[in-house]
């Protein structure tokens, strides 16, 4: 439990640098949709886990992450 808390503060801590970091060099949504996409891909993947099992997650949280990175803005 200390680790999942651990890795909450961390990520609550960094996304926000990232959406501002993308902000800083041009008029972009790259930023903050990474956000909300890996919050996306966390819940699927998470369904994926509860649905189908361990198995099921290994093979499509791989193939979520990469159709959830090919539908970010460009930047």
């Amino acid at each position: 439990m200390k680790a999942v808390l651990h890795l909450m503060l961390g990520l609550l801590l960094w996304w926000p640098g990232l959406a501002w970091a993308e902000e800083a060099v041009e008029s972009s949504y790259r930023g903050i949709a990474t956000i909300y996409y890996t919050l996306i891909w966390a819940i699927l993947a998470y369904g994926l886990l509860d649905a189908f099992g361990r198995k099921a997650l290994y093979v499509g949280a791989p193939i979520l992450a990469i159709i959830i990175y090919l539908l970010l803005p460009p930047a």
